[in-house]
């Protein structure tokens, strides 16, 4: 392995601003390394779309972050990494690492009840990627959660409040009735919102952040692999199919000062209906 090789950046892939809670968890694991992360806010969110155009732009976002150079991948969304796993395994050779099965991992290992919850997108839920990825775990069951405003709140920014608590009692009544003792936050932009997550579901419960675990996984494969930086400060690139103006400044409304500046990501796949990012 070349030093250049070692030094070459992780890419780190996201529907929107949700896997920003990856870069950082990966930032502070993994602070030497340089990072790219690309953003299809300008296509999000991809839990409502159908999986076919879910896997279509992973593809491309993916493909891209491979002609920049990086290392190894981090297929930072849930709904992403449910459509296209098992193809990008296949079609790039590179080291890489998702949120799902980390996650699965730590929460079949924490609860004490084997009653574990997911909350998750439409398109997470559909693809029954949960499902699968505990088909193996013994004395498990699974209550699943879908949350598809969490993410828009996200996006725009929004972490508190009445409309969010409301919201919040609503979607995780399901999970409260079901008893569990662990909630797999199966959305990055879940953890972002894990203060009204843990209010409504009470301190019992355990909340597993799939950014943690992808994080802990991708130090994990690099470090197999030989590729771990050996500098102490990495440098941190940040990329939109949206408005770079809008990204930096939700994205540091967020996560600080991890986003100071956003650069526009020109891919090449076919247009469709694109949401409009210039709020």
């Amino acid at each position: 392995m070349s030093i250049s090789d070692v030094d070459a950046p992780i890419g780190i892939f996201d529907s929107g601003f949700g896997g920003l809670t990856v870069a950082r968890a990966i930032v502070d694991q993994l602070p030497g390394e340089d990072i790219i992360y690309l953003g299809d806010t300008a296509r999000a969110p991809y839990g409502p779309r159908p999986i076919a155009e879910v896997r279509r732009y992973t593809l491309a976002c993916l493909d891209a972050l491979v002609d920049m150079g990086v290392k190894a991948l981090v297929i930072a969304c849930n709904s992403a990494a449910a459509a296209v796993l098992a193809d990008a395994r296949e079609r790039y050779d590179l080291p890489l690492t998702e949120v799902i099965a980390p996650a699965v991992s730590r929460a079949v290992r924490v609860s004490r009840s084997g009653q574990i919850g997911v909350l998750c997108t439409q398109a997470t839920a559909t693809s029954g990627a949960y499902d699968d990825a505990m088909a193996a775990a013994v004395g498990v069951s699974l209550t699943t959660a879908v949350c598809p405003r969490f993410v828009e709140f996200v996006e725009a920014g929004i972490t508190t409040g009445d409309e969010l608590l409301a919201v919040a009692e609503d979607y995780l009544e399901v999970v409260r009735k079901g008893d569990v003792d662990t909630v797999i936050l199966g959305c990055t932009h879940y953890p972002l919102l894990s203060g009204v997550i843990s209010y409504v579901l009470g301190d019992a419960v355990t909340l597993v952040s799939s950014a943690d675990e992808s994080a802990k996984a991708t130090y994990a494969l690099l470090a197999r692999q030989g590729l771990l930086s050996r500098r102490e400060h990495g440098r941190r690139r940040f990329l939109t199919t949206g408005n770079p103006e809008r990204f930096a400044r939700i994205g540091a409304r967020l996560l600080g000062d991890l986003v100071s500046s956003a650069e526009v990501a020109n891919l090449a796949y076919e247009e469709v209906e694109v949401v409009t990012d210039e709020s």
